[in-house]
């Protein structure tokens, strides 16, 4: 588990809720079910227009991603294909078919299987990236999911907003009514903003940079294999991908 995400989100919380309880503010006064109904019932109907509902589940399933480490064996990625450069280096690149149903990364497979068909380094570099430029689409979309989320939240809730004070308006004869209008009102306003900055907005800026750490995994498997269809010596290779390793993997 992200650790720092659950953090996150019980120290903004906690913020909130402990700067109202030392204004004297209840608990009660903050925690309004039609303020919350008409923000987030509004925010997810705006998002759910906005978006195709494989994107839109696609999101949802990406939220995950908040909230669990992702982690790429970079040095796994380099052992691995220093391995097949030896390998093709002794027994010739034919020899690397009999490795590609051991690879549990589709790209490298892919990749490996396209170096033992003879195809020209420049042309596997550019089949791979084509599959790496797809992948960061797709995560890119998906934080524009939350992004939107951020973006109508607030919205919804400065019409949360004027709902209550319509109500309060329509009451004014009734001052026992008045208090839940404003209450309404003002809540509503902070459950728009506080949704947006709190939580949509960080979640969509937290999985595209988790998808990037997926990616620079993927461009580290592309050049590696681009460099063993090129016959580059395998301490070179292990060079080379060195340079994607994190500084403090790099003392190691």
């Amino acid at each position: 588990m992200d650790i720092l995400s659950v953090l996150g989100i019980i120290v903004s919380l906690g913020a909130i809720v402990g700067g109202q309880h030392l204004e004297g503010g209840h608990l009660s006064s903050i925690l309004q079910g039609t303020a919350f109904l008409i923000v987030m019932g509004g925010t997810l109907g705006a998002v759910m227009l906005q978006f195709p509902l494989p994107i839109f589940l696609k999101a949802l399933s990406s939220a995950s991603m908040v909230f669990g480490n992702v982690k790429v064996d970079m040095k796994g990625i380099i052992a691995k294909i220093v391995e097949l450069s030896n390998i093709s280096r002794k027994q010739g690149l034919l020899a690397l078919e009999g490795q590609i149903k051991s690879l549990a990364d589709p790209l490298m497979a892919k990749g490996v299987q396209l170096v033992v068909d003879g195809t020209e380094p420049h042309k596997i570099k550019e089949i791979l990236e084509v599959e790496v430029e797809m992948f960061e689409e797709e995560f890119g979309t998906t934080s524009k999911v939350y992004e939107a989320f951020g973006g109508y939240a607030p919205c919804v809730g400065i019409i949360g907003a004027v709902l209550g004070l319509i109500h309060v308006m329509e009451n004014l004869a009734d001052p026992s009514a008045l208090g839940g209008g404003i209450a309404v009102a003002f809540v509503a306003t902070v459950y728009g903003v506080g949704a947006a900055n709190l939580l949509f907005l960080p979640m969509g800026s937290k999985i595209k940079l988790k998808a990037k750490t997926l990616i620079i995994g993927k461009i580290m498997v592309i050049e590696g294999l681009v460099a063993v269809a090129q016959g580059e010596n395998p301490r070179m290779i292990e060079e080379k991908l060195s340079g994607f390793l994190p500084s403090s993997e790099k003392k190691k």
